[in-house]
């Protein structure tokens, strides 16, 4: 059976499954200030970051339509959609929505929609795992249940270098901001059933760091059989620290590190790291 795995532009995926013609990228957009832009191959995330510093608002995210889903499922037999968490975005639930109209004409059509209940390179792995599970011949029901199974198993930390954003789009106050900003505090933040909750803190971006490791070393299953998905915000080489650090105590089958698009650059900003497992 052909198949077309659909992740929306949030997952961050690496060079080497960005030319696999089995995954498609659908484009949300950004829009700052009076500008429209699309996160797709011609995102320019230097030029979006400095965008981003220089705006006193929060740009705003727009989900794909149903459409730009819908124009993707007569590629392949069988579809399998990967979005961003629902409780972050309407792409899901736009998806969704694709899903259902598309099978009022096509009732016969394989199609699964997966909340990611992540987003960046949680979705890199749910969609690794379905092509995984693909290519070891399981049936399309097999699939959707063994993927939603793993979707549920995975964990997502981050690490943000800056609150400036959280502070824009009103989820932090400027005094608390200010004070974090002066005191040099970052953020250990992570996914609780798609939602985005605070773990710890600590005094710099290198404590922050170490202390997710150690949170990771914690609560990590089965490490030597998974896959560690590392991200971040224009930095490699902070990334390539994080991956070293945590590869020190846990020993992750295989890692792979990707640069964040437009839209989870949006959510970590510059320096920000994302990990995944």
């Amino acid at each position: 059976m052909s198949y077309k795995i659909l992740c929306d532009s949030c997952t961050d995926l690496p060079m080497e499954l960005q030319q696999d013609e089995h995954i498609v990228k659908v484009a949300l957009s950004i829009q700052i200030e009076e500008e429209n832009i699309i996160d797709d191959e011609t995102f320019n995330q230097i030029d979006f970051l400095r965008k981003m510093n220089d705006s006193k608002n929060c740009p705003k995210s727009s989900c794909p339509s149903p459409d730009s889903y819908m124009s993707h499922f007569d590629e392949a037999e069988d579809i399998y959609v990967v979005t961003l968490s629902s409780r972050l975005s309407g792409s899901y639930n736009s998806a969704e929505l694709a899903k259902k109209l598309y099978l009022e004409d096509h009732p016969n059509k394989n199609i699964e929609v997966v909340d990611s209940k992540s987003a960046s390179v949680g979705q890199t792995l749910i969609a690794m795992k379905i092509q995984e599970l693909i290519e070891k011949g399981f049936s399309f029901s097999e699939v959707v249940s063994k993927v939603n199974e793993f979707r549920d198993g995975l964990k997502t930390k981050f690490v943000l270098e800056t609150l400036d954003t959280l502070r824009k789009n009103g989820r932090l106050s400027n005094l608390t901001a200010v004070i974090c900003s002066a005191l040099n505090i970052k953020p250990i933040m992570g996914a609780d059933d798609g939602n985005i909750v605070k773990i710890d803190q600590a005094r710099g971006i290198e404590k922050a760091l170490l202390k997710m490791v150690k949170y990771m070393e914690e609560d990590v299953i089965d490490a030597k059989n998974r896959v560690l998905g590392i991200s971040h915000c224009n930095n490699f080489e902070r990334a390539i620290f994080v991956k070293e650090e945590i590869m020190k105590c846990i020993p992750f089958a295989k890692c792979f590190i990707a640069n964040t698009g437009g839209i989870s650059s949006l959510y970590a900003n510059e320096g920000g790291i994302i990990v995944c497992y």
